[in-house]
Protein backbone atom coordinates (compact mmCIF):
# COMPACT_ATOMS: atom_id res chain seq x y z
CA UNK A 1 0.00 0.00 0.00
CA UNK A 2 2.58 2.63 0.50
CA UNK A 3 5.01 1.79 -2.56
CA UNK A 4 1.63 2.35 -4.66
CA UNK A 5 1.14 5.60 -2.45
CA UNK A 6 4.68 7.07 -2.92
CA UNK A 7 4.13 6.61 -7.08
CA UNK A 8 1.22 8.37 -7.03
CA UNK A 9 2.51 11.10 -4.81
CA UNK A 10 5.53 11.39 -7.28
CA UNK A 11 3.06 11.05 -10.60
CA UNK A 12 1.53 14.30 -9.05
CA UNK A 13 4.76 16.30 -8.61
CA UNK A 14 5.74 15.40 -12.15
CA UNK A 15 3.09 17.29 -13.39
CA UNK A 16 3.82 20.72 -12.46
CA UNK A 17 2.41 24.25 -12.98
CA UNK A 18 3.09 27.86 -13.47
CA UNK A 19 1.21 31.37 -14.09
CA UNK A 20 -1.83 32.87 -14.04
CA UNK A 21 -3.36 30.40 -16.94
CA UNK A 22 -2.47 26.92 -15.73
CA UNK A 23 -5.89 26.40 -13.38
CA UNK A 24 -7.43 26.82 -16.92
CA UNK A 25 -5.21 25.59 -19.54
CA UNK A 26 -5.51 22.44 -21.44
CA UNK A 27 -8.68 21.07 -20.31
CA UNK A 28 -11.12 20.81 -23.32
CA UNK A 29 -14.69 20.86 -21.47
CA UNK A 30 -16.50 18.13 -23.85
CA UNK A 31 -14.83 14.76 -24.13
CA UNK A 32 -11.67 14.28 -26.12
CA UNK A 33 -12.25 11.26 -28.61
CA UNK A 34 -9.18 10.14 -30.08
CA UNK A 35 -8.83 7.03 -33.14
CA UNK A 36 -6.55 8.75 -35.49
CA UNK A 37 -6.38 9.72 -38.48
CA UNK A 38 -10.33 11.15 -38.76
CA UNK A 39 -12.59 14.27 -38.06
CA UNK A 40 -12.69 15.50 -35.02
CA UNK A 41 -15.69 15.85 -32.82
CA UNK A 42 -16.49 19.87 -32.10
CA UNK A 43 -15.19 21.30 -29.17
CA UNK A 44 -12.64 18.72 -28.33
CA UNK A 45 -9.49 20.96 -29.50
CA UNK A 46 -11.01 24.21 -27.98
CA UNK A 47 -7.21 25.86 -28.67
CA UNK A 48 -6.73 25.23 -32.36
CA UNK A 49 -7.49 28.42 -34.59
CA UNK A 50 -7.40 28.84 -38.58
CA UNK A 51 -5.20 31.50 -39.83
CA UNK A 52 -7.11 32.76 -42.81
CA UNK A 53 -5.92 35.71 -45.50
CA UNK A 54 -8.94 36.97 -48.35
CA UNK A 55 -10.97 34.34 -46.49
CA UNK A 56 -8.21 31.62 -47.59
CA UNK A 57 -7.02 29.37 -44.68
CA UNK A 58 -2.99 28.83 -44.78
CA UNK A 59 -1.88 28.26 -41.29
CA UNK A 60 -3.20 26.99 -37.85
CA UNK A 61 -2.66 27.94 -34.63
CA UNK A 62 -3.11 27.65 -30.49
CA UNK A 63 -4.98 29.77 -28.36
CA UNK A 64 -2.54 30.33 -25.37
CA UNK A 65 -3.91 33.09 -23.50
CA UNK A 66 -6.83 35.68 -24.10
CA UNK A 67 -4.98 37.76 -25.73
CA UNK A 68 -2.37 35.76 -27.73
CA UNK A 69 -1.64 32.58 -30.25
CA UNK A 70 1.04 30.54 -31.36
CA UNK A 71 2.14 29.87 -34.76
CA UNK A 72 5.24 29.09 -37.20
CA UNK A 73 7.63 31.88 -37.96
CA UNK A 74 7.08 29.94 -41.51
CA UNK A 75 3.61 31.01 -41.93
CA UNK A 76 4.08 34.89 -41.79
CA UNK A 77 7.37 35.19 -43.82
CA UNK A 78 5.39 36.87 -47.41
CA UNK A 79 2.00 37.58 -44.72
CA UNK A 80 1.04 41.12 -44.10
CA UNK A 81 -0.57 40.97 -40.13
CA UNK A 82 -3.23 42.95 -41.70
CA UNK A 83 -4.47 40.86 -44.17
CA UNK A 84 -4.88 38.20 -41.32
CA UNK A 85 -8.08 36.72 -39.78
CA UNK A 86 -8.14 34.69 -36.40
CA UNK A 87 -10.80 32.45 -36.76
CA UNK A 88 -11.86 30.60 -33.12
CA UNK A 89 -14.10 28.13 -32.37
CA UNK A 90 -13.87 26.59 -35.84
CA UNK A 91 -14.99 23.13 -36.49
CA UNK A 92 -15.14 23.41 -40.40
CA UNK A 93 -13.67 25.69 -43.31
CA UNK A 94 -16.65 26.00 -44.97
CA UNK A 95 -20.09 25.95 -43.83
CA UNK A 96 -21.94 27.43 -40.96
CA UNK A 97 -19.80 27.07 -37.59
CA UNK A 98 -22.23 28.07 -34.90
CA UNK A 99 -19.15 28.31 -32.31
CA UNK A 100 -17.01 30.60 -34.17
CA UNK A 101 -15.38 34.05 -33.83
CA UNK A 102 -12.72 36.39 -35.50
CA UNK A 103 -10.46 38.10 -34.61
CA UNK A 104 -7.83 40.50 -36.46
CA UNK A 105 -3.65 40.78 -35.34
CA UNK A 106 -2.74 43.91 -33.58
CA UNK A 107 0.87 42.59 -33.10
CA UNK A 108 3.30 39.51 -34.94
CA UNK A 109 6.09 38.83 -32.99
CA UNK A 110 8.53 36.45 -35.37
CA UNK A 111 11.43 35.11 -33.29
CA UNK A 112 14.38 37.06 -33.81
CA UNK A 113 16.90 33.76 -34.72
CA UNK A 114 14.40 32.22 -37.74
CA UNK A 115 16.48 30.82 -40.21
CA UNK A 116 14.35 30.16 -43.07
CA UNK A 117 16.41 27.93 -44.19
CA UNK A 118 16.79 24.88 -41.54
CA UNK A 119 13.33 26.33 -40.29
CA UNK A 120 15.46 26.52 -36.79
CA UNK A 121 13.22 28.35 -33.99
CA UNK A 122 9.69 28.31 -36.12
CA UNK A 123 7.82 29.95 -33.85
CA UNK A 124 5.60 33.35 -33.80
CA UNK A 125 3.36 35.35 -31.40
CA UNK A 126 0.09 37.04 -32.68
CA UNK A 127 -1.57 39.42 -30.28
CA UNK A 128 -5.13 39.63 -31.32
CA UNK A 129 -6.68 42.74 -31.65
CA UNK A 130 -9.39 41.54 -28.74
CA UNK A 131 -9.84 39.79 -26.11
CA UNK A 132 -11.91 36.38 -26.30
CA UNK A 133 -13.88 34.91 -23.87
CA UNK A 134 -13.50 31.31 -22.85
CA UNK A 135 -16.38 29.27 -23.48
CA UNK A 136 -16.41 25.28 -23.95
CA UNK A 137 -15.78 25.63 -27.67
CA UNK A 138 -12.64 28.55 -26.96
CA UNK A 139 -10.03 27.39 -24.37
CA UNK A 140 -6.09 28.11 -24.04
CA UNK A 141 -3.74 25.10 -24.03
CA UNK A 142 -0.86 24.65 -21.94
CA UNK A 143 2.66 24.94 -22.99
CA UNK A 144 5.31 22.14 -22.41
CA UNK A 145 7.84 23.94 -19.47
CA UNK A 146 11.44 24.17 -19.56
CA UNK A 147 12.80 20.74 -18.85
CA UNK A 148 10.01 18.62 -20.41
CA UNK A 149 11.04 15.33 -21.55
CA UNK A 150 8.77 13.65 -23.99
CA UNK A 151 11.19 10.16 -24.87
CA UNK A 152 10.85 8.27 -28.31
CA UNK A 153 7.39 6.43 -28.51
CA UNK A 154 5.49 8.88 -26.44
CA UNK A 155 1.54 9.32 -27.49
CA UNK A 156 0.95 12.54 -29.73
CA UNK A 157 -1.79 14.58 -31.22
CA UNK A 158 -2.00 16.43 -33.96
CA UNK A 159 -4.51 18.82 -36.00
CA UNK A 160 -5.14 21.03 -38.77
CA UNK A 161 -6.87 21.25 -41.34
CA UNK A 162 -4.13 20.85 -44.17
CA UNK A 163 -3.86 18.42 -46.50
CA UNK A 164 -4.60 14.65 -46.36
CA UNK A 165 -2.23 11.99 -47.71
CA UNK A 166 -1.03 12.37 -51.34
CA UNK A 167 -1.52 16.63 -50.90
CA UNK A 168 -5.29 16.42 -51.68
CA UNK A 169 -7.17 19.05 -49.94
CA UNK A 170 -9.64 18.27 -47.26
CA UNK A 171 -12.98 17.08 -49.18
CA UNK A 172 -15.94 19.67 -47.90
CA UNK A 173 -16.78 20.59 -45.50
CA UNK A 174 -13.36 20.40 -44.38
CA UNK A 175 -13.99 19.20 -40.97
CA UNK A 176 -11.15 19.46 -37.98
CA UNK A 177 -8.59 16.25 -38.30
CA UNK A 178 -6.89 14.44 -35.61
CA UNK A 179 -4.42 12.14 -35.47
CA UNK A 180 -2.37 10.12 -33.09
CA UNK A 181 1.60 10.00 -34.05
CA UNK A 182 4.17 8.87 -31.89
CA UNK A 183 7.42 10.77 -30.56
CA UNK A 184 10.54 9.40 -33.08
CA UNK A 185 13.97 9.71 -31.47
CA UNK A 186 16.10 12.41 -32.01
CA UNK A 187 19.12 10.88 -33.24
CA UNK A 188 17.15 8.40 -35.59
CA UNK A 189 14.87 11.70 -36.78
CA UNK A 190 17.76 13.25 -37.72
CA UNK A 191 19.39 10.37 -39.43
CA UNK A 192 16.52 9.94 -41.37
CA UNK A 193 16.01 12.83 -42.67
CA UNK A 194 19.42 13.86 -43.09
CA UNK A 195 18.56 12.00 -46.40
CA UNK A 196 16.72 14.70 -47.09
CA UNK A 197 19.12 17.54 -46.40
CA UNK A 198 17.45 18.23 -43.88
CA UNK A 199 18.82 19.74 -40.34
CA UNK A 200 17.44 18.76 -37.05
CA UNK A 201 18.53 20.84 -33.60
CA UNK A 202 18.20 20.36 -30.22
CA UNK A 203 14.96 23.45 -31.13
CA UNK A 204 13.11 20.40 -32.70
CA UNK A 205 11.41 17.50 -32.01
CA UNK A 206 10.14 14.36 -34.28
CA UNK A 207 7.14 12.15 -34.57
CA UNK A 208 5.40 10.01 -37.06
CA UNK A 209 4.48 6.19 -37.72
CA UNK A 210 7.41 4.33 -39.22
CA UNK A 211 5.24 2.80 -41.57
CA UNK A 212 3.55 6.63 -42.55
CA UNK A 213 -0.09 6.99 -43.11
CA UNK A 214 -0.22 9.80 -39.94
CA UNK A 215 1.37 13.06 -40.61
CA UNK A 216 0.61 16.63 -40.59
CA UNK A 217 0.37 18.42 -44.59
CA UNK A 218 0.38 21.37 -46.05
CA UNK A 219 -2.38 24.19 -44.36
CA UNK A 220 -1.48 22.42 -41.09
CA UNK A 221 1.85 24.60 -40.18
CA UNK A 222 1.89 26.51 -36.87
CA UNK A 223 -0.71 24.25 -35.62
CA UNK A 224 -0.36 22.17 -32.46
CA UNK A 225 1.55 18.84 -31.17
CA UNK A 226 0.10 17.63 -27.60
CA UNK A 227 0.35 15.50 -25.37
CA UNK A 228 -1.98 14.44 -22.33
CA UNK A 229 -0.36 14.67 -18.70
CA UNK A 230 -3.39 13.40 -16.48
CA UNK A 231 -6.41 14.73 -17.41
CA UNK A 232 -3.75 18.04 -18.56
CA UNK A 233 -3.38 18.62 -22.92
CA UNK A 234 0.02 19.99 -23.39
CA UNK A 235 0.89 21.56 -26.45
CA UNK A 236 4.44 19.81 -26.98
CA UNK A 237 5.49 21.28 -30.38
CA UNK A 238 4.50 23.85 -33.31
CA UNK A 239 3.61 22.16 -36.76
CA UNK A 240 6.85 22.97 -38.94
CA UNK A 241 8.00 21.26 -41.91
CA UNK A 242 8.73 17.42 -43.05
CA UNK A 243 9.84 15.46 -46.48
CA UNK A 244 6.40 14.88 -47.90
CA UNK A 245 3.15 14.36 -46.42
CA UNK A 246 2.76 11.06 -44.56
CA UNK A 247 5.73 9.01 -46.13
CA UNK A 248 7.55 5.88 -44.85
CA UNK A 249 10.43 6.43 -42.72
CA UNK A 250 9.91 10.51 -42.97
CA UNK A 251 8.43 12.40 -39.46
CA UNK A 252 7.07 15.05 -39.02
CA UNK A 253 9.12 18.01 -37.51
CA UNK A 254 7.72 20.08 -34.72
CA UNK A 255 9.15 22.92 -32.93
CA UNK A 256 10.26 21.61 -29.52
CA UNK A 257 7.93 24.06 -27.28
CA UNK A 258 9.77 23.75 -24.28
CA UNK A 259 13.19 25.78 -25.69
CA UNK A 260 10.94 28.52 -25.64
CA UNK A 261 9.52 29.18 -21.97
CA UNK A 262 11.84 32.19 -21.37
CA UNK A 263 10.95 33.53 -24.78
CA UNK A 264 7.20 33.43 -24.77
CA UNK A 265 7.35 34.94 -21.11
CA UNK A 266 9.63 38.08 -22.11
CA UNK A 267 7.42 38.66 -25.01
CA UNK A 268 3.83 38.56 -23.08
CA UNK A 269 5.10 39.79 -20.05
CA UNK A 270 1.77 39.77 -18.50
CA UNK A 271 -1.09 37.12 -18.00
CA UNK A 272 1.31 34.11 -19.18
CA UNK A 273 0.24 31.07 -20.64
CA UNK A 274 0.13 27.82 -18.47
CA UNK A 275 3.42 26.26 -18.61
CA UNK A 276 3.12 22.75 -17.37
CA UNK A 277 6.41 20.35 -16.47
CA UNK A 278 5.52 16.93 -17.38
CA UNK A 279 7.82 13.66 -17.34
CA UNK A 280 7.17 10.40 -19.03
CA UNK A 281 8.67 7.41 -18.28
CA UNK A 282 10.39 4.48 -19.89
CA UNK A 283 9.54 0.61 -19.56
CA UNK A 284 12.39 0.23 -17.89
CA UNK A 285 11.97 2.97 -15.50
CA UNK A 286 8.62 1.69 -14.71
CA UNK A 287 10.26 -1.68 -14.58
CA UNK A 288 12.82 -0.34 -11.61
CA UNK A 289 9.97 1.32 -9.71
CA UNK A 290 8.05 -2.11 -9.19
CA UNK A 291 11.33 -3.80 -7.93
CA UNK A 292 13.12 -1.24 -6.17
CA UNK A 293 12.41 -0.46 -2.35
CA UNK A 294 10.21 2.60 -1.81
CA UNK A 295 13.22 5.43 -1.01
CA UNK A 296 15.00 4.17 -3.98
CA UNK A 297 11.79 4.48 -6.13
CA UNK A 298 10.81 7.83 -5.42
CA UNK A 299 14.69 8.83 -6.04
CA UNK A 300 14.65 7.75 -9.31
CA UNK A 301 11.18 9.06 -10.44
CA UNK A 302 12.11 12.16 -9.07
CA UNK A 303 15.47 12.28 -10.94
CA UNK A 304 14.21 10.77 -14.27
CA UNK A 305 11.90 13.72 -13.87
CA UNK A 306 14.43 16.04 -13.25
CA UNK A 307 13.36 17.80 -10.09
CA UNK A 308 15.20 18.79 -6.71
CA UNK A 309 15.14 15.31 -4.42
CA UNK A 310 14.21 17.87 -1.66
CA UNK A 311 10.75 18.70 -3.51
CA UNK A 312 9.53 15.37 -3.40
CA UNK A 313 9.93 14.45 0.06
Amino acid sequence: MWRSECVVLVLFLCVRESFAQSNICGRPQLNTRIVGGQAASPGSWPWQVSLQSFGFHFCGGSLINKDWVLTAAHCFQNTNEKDVKVLLGKQTLTGSNPNQIQRGVRKVIVHERYDPNTQDNDITLLQLDSSVTFNKFIMPVCLAAAGSSFPAATASWITGWGDIPDSHSLPDPGLLQEAQVPIVDQKQCASLLSLFKMKITNNMICAGLKQGGKDTCQGDSGGPMVNKKSTIWIQSGITSFGSGCADPNSPGVYTRLSQYQGWISQKIIKNLPGFVKGCHYNKTTLILVLLLPTFFSLLLLCLTCGLLVVSCF
